[in-house]
């Protein structure tokens, strides 16, 4: 006989055999689970049964093979990342067992707000929709296991994103992400109160422990996916001989990675911005390699690493930033592009999509997050609304 065990873990089954069995009966239960799988007969030394009898210890056997059979195929559906029919409720998966799956695509929020403005809520629904056989994953700093037990029902941008199969939103917990990392050390000696930028500082720590962990893509939370990325080990030049770190990609446990952490640590410091970012990422690249200008929409490879062309994620340079938030007369096709980045920090004036602008910006936001793009517009209606008062 067999009994059905559900670990309290979810994504994760076992069956186990019965206490009570003794030794022989084990070996018997052994005896005919082979013989039902490869059909290899086991000695009998019993007489013959009745008819009735073998005919229900025949029907018990298939139902036993059918039970093991479905559950193998669960589990084949959570390993394979199939999330259109996930057996396992979202929240009860834990970070580790999702970013385990592989290829996640990473987003961070180091802020302590709990409400994702459209922006961000339009970064991960595109990439939710992009990568649709890819685990999606909002880390937010703010959030902890108490306040993530009610936030579908608090903030209208978690209903949205956690609607979408392949999404998740998890605490961010640094000291767990730097564990077995050169940064841990750094982590425990640092005072985020007395660092000049530590929100930035301390995503750019917690996106490199992460990729090399269980890697996978990370994307700033200001990045709109318009079509999948082919390379699995990649940066993205900012412009010729310079790389951002605001989107990148790398399997686990990749040395590049490691090194970057390394020296994350050796030449510390908070007060200059970007030196733990974008100025990482370039000067260990150039250790790898001699950095040439770009011509045309070719990418460069180094070691084994390419270093993608700015065409693929910024077309538009930060310093004309705001024509993301402008009508142009016609509209940019940017076939060269997988991503776009929209310079959210350049952005100290709060520019926002308006719903019926005619902007750039907002014509992204209907093609490619349309489910942020609605939720945008019923807002604004009710903006409108006149109130009782009125």
């Amino acid at each position: 006989m067999l009994q059905t065990v559900w670990v309290s873990s979810a994504g994760s089954w076992a069956l186990q055999e019965s206490d009570r069995h003794r030794q022989g009966e084990k070996r018997s239960w052994k005896c005919r689970f082979v013989r039902s799988i490869i059909q290899h007969p086991c000695r009998r030394h019993a007489p013959k049964r009745s008819r009735k009898a073998r005919m229900l210890r025949k029907i018990q056997i298939c139902l036993c093979f059918c039970f093991v059979s479905g559950i193998l195929y669960e589990i084949s559906l959570l390993s394979s990342c199939v999330f259109s029919y996930l057996p396992v409720a979202q929240h009860y998966l834990t970070p580790e067992q999702v970013l385990n799956l592989g290829k996640s695509i990473i987003f961070l929020e180091t802020t302590e707000r709990l409400e994702p403005p459209p922006l961000v809520s339009c970064s991960v629904e595109s990439a939710a929709r992009i990568y649709r056989d890819r685990p999606v994953i909002l880390f937010m700093r703010g959030l902890t296991n108490e306040t993530a037990l009610d936030l579908n029902t608090s903030y209208a941008a978690f209903s949205l994103l956690s609607s979408m199969k392949n999404v998740f939103i998890f605490p961010l917990q640094m000291e767990t992400v730097f564990q077995e990392t050169p940064l841990l050390q750094w982590y425990n000696q640092v005072v985020p109160e007395q660092e000049k930028n530590w929100v930035h500082v301390s995503s750019d720590a917690s996106r490199l422990a992460l990729i090399w962990k269980y890697g996978g893509i990370y994307m700033d939370t200001d990045v709109i996916s318009i079509r999948p990325i082919p390379q699995d080990s990649f940066l993205a030049a900012q412009k010729s001989r310079f790389s951002s770190n605001g989107i990148f990609g790398f399997p686990a446990r990749h040395k590049f990675v490691w090194d970057c952490m390394e020296n994350f640590v050796l030449k510390y410091n908070g007060n200059i911005w970007g030196n733990q970012g974008p100025f990482l990422m370039t000067r260990m690249l150039k250790t790898l390699c001699n950095l040439t200008d770009f011509q045309g929409t070719e990418d460069h490879s180094c070691q084994n690493i390419s270093f993608l062309n700015p065409q693929r994620f910024y077309p538009i340079p930060y310093p004309a930033w705001s024509r993301y938030y402008q009508v142009w007369d016609k509209n940019p096709s940017f076939n060269h592009s997988y991503a776009l980045h929209l310079w959210n920090f350049m952005n100290r004036n709060r520019k926002v999509v308006v719903a019926g602008s005619n902007t750039l910006a907002e014509k992204l936001y209907k093609t490619y997050c349309p489910t942020t793009y609605e939720d945008l517009i019923q807002n604004a209606k009710h903006r409108d609304l006149p109130g009782p008062e009125d």
